[in-house]
């Protein structure tokens, strides 16, 4: 019983090693752009907050695996036709600038995962801009992404 116990100690810490890990990625990689929470000011918002972000990636791409293939693909290889948002975020804000250089695909994978399983907060409903126009579906491609 107690060799359980301790592997189950250690496999809790491992795990929050692991999430505490992506998330100082995220914040050393992602935040300058994204925040973590609701912006207070939106004249200070230089891109969409990460809490909608993840919910227009979990609509388009409801598996965690092809969630996370999705985030690292984008973010190395940004274009309009992959563009899940709404097109009012891109005309906004701009195409999202490739991240090549700045973060690995390891780091993104490691990120990606850890956004999928925390964000967008339970009871998250989007911004004044999400609510009703175009429910959320943003841009597709033609191959459905």
């Amino acid at each position: 019983m107690k060799i359980i116990n301790i592997l189950l100690a250690v496999s809790a810490v491992a795990t929050l090693s692991v999430a505490n890990d992506a998330e100082q990625l995220f914040d050393a990689k992602c935040s300058m752009c994204h925040s973590k929470t609701r912006p207070t000011d939106m004249n200070a918002v230089v891109a969409p907050a990460i809490m909608g972000v993840m919910r227009h990636v979990k609509m388009s791409y409801p598996s965690k695996d092809k969630a996370v293939e999705f985030i690292v693909d984008y973010v190395l290889n940004p274009s309009k036709d992959k563009a899940i948002c709404m097109p009012q975020k891109i005309e906004r804000f701009g195409l999202m600038p490739s991240q090549k250089g700045n973060v690995t695909k390891k780091e993104l994978r490691t990120i990606a995962s850890w956004l999928f399983d925390n964000y967008p907060p339970k009871g998250f409903r989007g911004g004044m801009m999400g609510r009703g126009q175009g429910r959320g579906m943003g841009m597709k491609n033609s191959q459905g992404f």
